[in-house]
């Protein structure tokens, strides 16, 4: 992270991502999206990070692709060098599933505009705390795109799909109170980040599996049939019955003092 595109910061059990272009709404690029990821491996490595925080710097949280990196210089092959495909492929992609794979919770503080990928980024994260001046822009329809980044998946399994439609096609803002009140974030506040700090520093303290596990049965829920989540989850809890955090837990209700949860 030689750059400094994203800085790392380790606060107790609780790593903190700020995405760190502001110049630039931290708009992505090819590099931004390797520093994320490394960023990522060195909370993973560090076994005393429970919980992730991801932000920007700067009045925006991300501003989605730095269009600047495409190649529309005037010339031959223009619509192959300009073709977004790629970058979704080899960035925007591997991002979405990293985040829906890391060992530990992750919040999104959203401390301005979250336009196009920015918008994925905060939704793919488990809980998302917006500024009140805060805002969601599926900004795609107007440079002919459609929604990417995860954008098209996530707007419909939380808006339904009346709201998500109109929000892709007219690229309309939505102001981080009427996200909250839709469903789209957990929550608003004067300063998501010290609020994101909090809550994941909550979430540090509990089992760490179990909250993944969790993440994992939501996320793929609408997926399967009744029955067959009826069967996931039986198959989960006896995986999680076999964790020194669910003897812990357990153990303390009986004992009625607080648990010691250690994440294994």
């Amino acid at each position: 992270m030689s750059e400094n595109t994203v800085l790392y910061e380790a606060h107790g059990g609780v790593a903190k991502l700020t995405l760190n272009r502001p110049q630039a709404l931290n708009s992505f690029t090819r590099r931004m999206h390797q520093d994320l990821w490394a960023a990522m491996d060195t909370a993973e490595a560090d076994k005393t990070i429970r919980a992730l925080v991801i932000t920007g710097a700067g009045r925006g949280f991300c501003a989605g692709a730095d269009l600047a990196e495409f190649d529309f210089a005037e010339g031959p092959n223009l619509v192959e060098r300009a073709d977004p495909g790629p970058v979704i492929d080899q960035a925007f992609n591997p991002t979405a599933r990293r985040l829906q794979q890391l060992r530990m919770p992750t919040i999104a503080a959203v401390n301005g505009v979250a336009a196009g990928a920015g918008a994925s980024l905060a939704m793919t994260c488990d809980i998302a705390i917006a500024a009140q001046g805060a805002s969601f822009i599926q900004a795609f329809s107007k440079i002919g795109l459609i929604p990417d980044a995860g954008s098209s998946w996530f707007l419909v399994e939380r808006l339904g799909l009346a709201r998500a439609m109109a929000l892709a096609m007219t690229g309309d803002k939505l102001p981080a109170a009427q996200a909250k009140e839709w469903g789209l974030i957990w929550e608003v506040a004067e300063d998501c980040v010290a609020a994101s700090m909090d809550m994941a520093t909550r979430l540090a303290a509990m089992p760490t599996q179990a909250l993944v596990a969790t993440r994992s049965l939501l996320r793929e829920a609408g997926t399967r049939s009744l029955n067959q989540q009826l069967d996931v989850e039986r198959d989960t809890q006896s995986a999680m019955g076999k964790t020194h955090d669910y003897i812990e837990g357990v153990s303390a209700f009986l004992q009625k003092r607080p648990a010691r949860f250690t994440g294994q």
